[in-house]
């Protein structure tokens, strides 16, 4: 991002915090990977957090999902929050509707959230410009690492596209439960963000992907960082991608 974007995020009250310092981790601690292309801590933040969340997850990770999931009555309870959202969000009692039905899987809630956090911390430093580029390498698809070829998905980005109103999903699930709240409600905008990125660079997920210019990502980030939880309640009712973007 450049200074005036900075500054336009900082006259939303939004920049104060994006301006703290950057990475907590440093790329040149990290051994190289022959093949890897894109900023190297954000692909080894990102393989991390798949590593621990999904392809390698403890028991009691898998244990918490099998409950999400049972609750929500979908095997993948990341589709189920999406879906249960959208239906409920639309009604007026939103949100106490959408807490109570929550309300009953706040533990496995609590742990998901703890466990993401513990990995963004790993890397970066809370709210930090460092932190916001991760997400938009990741929405570009120019993160491409060669140890997640046994997967068939070399390159960072989500798959489906949709996962991102999956994720706000359940980040607002947890907001509303009072689960770290304040970092939840800053990291929400940067989550759509990385969706508005990706949305419109549209990478694949094999092959190496050409970054989007400069400037088209500044301008994404000074529309989407400042937005708040709400707003982007209505934003994410948009499928597959934003409004504005086919």
């Amino acid at each position: 991002m450049d200074r005036r974007t900075l500054l336009k995020l900082s006259a939303v009250g939004v920049g104060a915090t994006l301006l703290a310092p950057g990475v907590a981790t440093a790329a040149g601690a990290l051994p190289p990977i022959p093949g890897m292309l894109g900023d190297r801590v954000a692909n080894e933040m990102w393989f991390q957090f798949d590593d621990a969340l999904l392809y390698h997850a403890r028991q009691e990770v898998l244990d918490a999902y099998a409950v999400l999931s049972a609750h929500v009555g979908v095997p993948n309870f990341v589709d189920g929050f999406r879906d249960k959202w959208l239906e409920l969000s639309v009604s007026p009692d939103y949100p106490g509707n959408y807490a109570a039905f929550a309300a009953p899987v706040r533990p496995q809630l609590k742990l998901l959230s703890e466990l993401e956090l513990t990995y963004f911390d790993r890397f970066y430093q809370p709210n930090s410009v460092a932190f916001v580029d991760a997400f938009g390498y990741f929405g570009q698809g120019v993160l491409f690492d060669p140890r997640r070829a046994d997967i068939q998905q070399e390159v960072h980005t989500m798959v489906p596209v949709t996962n991102y109103h999956g994720w706000h999903a359940y980040v607002r699930a947890m907001m509303f439960l009072d689960i770290n709240v304040d970092r939840w409600a800053r990291i929400d905008p940067v989550i759509a963000f990385a969706w508005a990125v990706q949305s419109t660079a549209k990478p694949s997920a094999h092959v190496p992907n050409p970054g989007l210019p400069y400037r088209t990502v500044a301008k994404l980030a000074g529309s989407w960082l400042p937005r708040s939880p709400e707003q982007l309640d209505k934003d994410f009712h948009s499928m597959p991608y934003p409004a504005g973007i086919s």
